[in-house]
């Protein structure tokens, strides 16, 4: 395998600013090549697919191409590809959607290790239509979700758990197949929000056994697209349709409004891209792909690693959890500081990160962080280096010394 991280960073021109990025859950950096197609869609499509002129059809020719990108990163197939502006709405749409299914006398299981997209729209579903709404519970300890107590959690009346595949925040990653062969026994669906772990892991639906997958195209340095992936792409048939087209068939019938062609044609690119990151990758796409991503995770743990020994060294910051199954994401805090102070301190010496107070995290509001100032989150992504994690080191260790 061959990762180069000085071929990566060439390729993305916004890391020439002088800046330090640790903030990928605000959207990875955008290579070259998603913004040069991005620009040259724009000036060849047009806002419809179904017109007979040459733009039109090009039009719907990235509406495919980019349905099939998506199909290629999960394991899934493009006919079960619904695509939108984001995956927040989409999974509004979705909840919408299934809420016939979720009425008195059903269930459903969220958890408190999802963002807000995976949960504020089934809340309101269940507040409408009167669907039981019980919490899978982190260790407080660890931020691992224990796959245990989803035994008790799921009954023979639950219709649908919401899941995260990785924690956008602490990086934990709970034990999606358990779960999701739990409901399945009782008939019920399994929702996955991926947009946490598809920057860092090979996703293969199958293997998760999820009915219904999401991703964010932003969060691996794609434009801002999200997309929902039914692993029956039937089911799309069998669903209440959102559409606001009457003849809406399979994916269509949660597209809700026009799409952004240019847009899509940069997610194909950028979904190229994370394929090319091993530039001795060969095959298919979606093989290249698994390639590709194992070789970043063999260079992000070695990094990762790194951080954390270097943090654990650090007496006044505390990192929030130690999962065992993670993504290289974590969360800190500094006794006295609030994160707001720490963030801007990194902020003023070109090092980007992102911030969690009160209110913006359950799970950290659940461990009673948002009380203490909330917390400063970091990622990684396919262009850190060895030398930007010893800068962030150097100057956590300067505010507390």
């Amino acid at each position: 395998m061959a990762y180069d991280v000085a071929r990566i960073r060439g390729l993305i021109p916004s890391l020439g600013d002088g800046w330090t990025h640790f903030d990928p859950q605000a959207g990875m950096q955008i290579p070259d090549a998603v913004s040069r197609t991005v620009s040259t869609a724009f000036r060849n499509s047009t806002a419809s697919s179904s017109g007979r002129h040459m733009s039109s059809r090009r039009s719907g020719s990235m509406l495919q191409a980019a349905r099939e990108a998506i199909a290629d990163l999960v394991g899934g197939e493009p006919a079960g590809v619904v695509l939108g502006s984001d995956r927040a709405v989409l999974l509004a749409w979705l909840a919408e959607a299934l809420s016939s299914r979720l009425g008195l006398g059903t269930g459903m299981v969220l958890s408190r290790l999802d963002d807000e997209a995976n949960i504020a729209p089934w809340l309101r579903v269940a507040s409408r239509y009167g669907a039981q709404v019980r919490w899978a519970e982190v260790d407080i300890e660890t931020c691992d979700l224990p796959s245990w107590q989803f035994e008790e959690l799921i009954t023979s009346t639950t219709r649908l758990v919401a899941l995260t595949a990785a924690s956008s925040i602490v990086g934990s990653a709970p034990d999606v197949r358990v779960v999701a062969d739990r409901v399945h026994e009782v008939g019920g669906l399994m929702v996955v929000d991926a947009a946490g772990a598809a920057p860092y892991a090979h996703i293969d639906m199958d293997d998760l056994s999820a009915d219904i997958l999401t991703v964010n195209a932003s969060a691996w340095g794609g434009p801002q697209i999200g997309a929902l992936v039914f692993r029956d792409p039937s089911q799309l048939d069998r669903i209440p349709s959102m559409s606001l087209d009457p003849n809406a068939r399979g994916p269509e019938r949660l597209e809700v409004g026009g799409h952004q062609y240019a847009l899509l044609a940069g997610l194909v690119t950028s979904v190229d891209f994370l394929a090319s990151l091993d530039d001795e990758a060969t095959g298919t796409r979606r093989e290249k792909l698994i390639t590709s991503i194992s070789s970043m995770q063999d260079y992000q743990d070695r990094l990762f690693d790194r951080l954390t020994r270097q943090l654990d060294n650090l007496p006044g910051v505390m990192v929030i959890g130690r999962a065992e199954s993670r993504v290289p994401t974590l969360s800190f805090t500094i006794p006295g500081l609030p994160a707001e102070k720490v963030a801007a301190h990194l902020a003023d010496r070109r090092i980007a990160t992102v911030t969690t107070g009160r209110g913006s995290s359950r799970l950290l509001d659940s461990l009673g962080v948002g009380e203490e100032g909330g917390a400063v989150s970091i990622g990684l992504a396919p262009y850190t280096t060895r030398y930007e994690i010893d800068q962030l080191v150097r100057e956590l260790r300067a505010m507390t010394e």
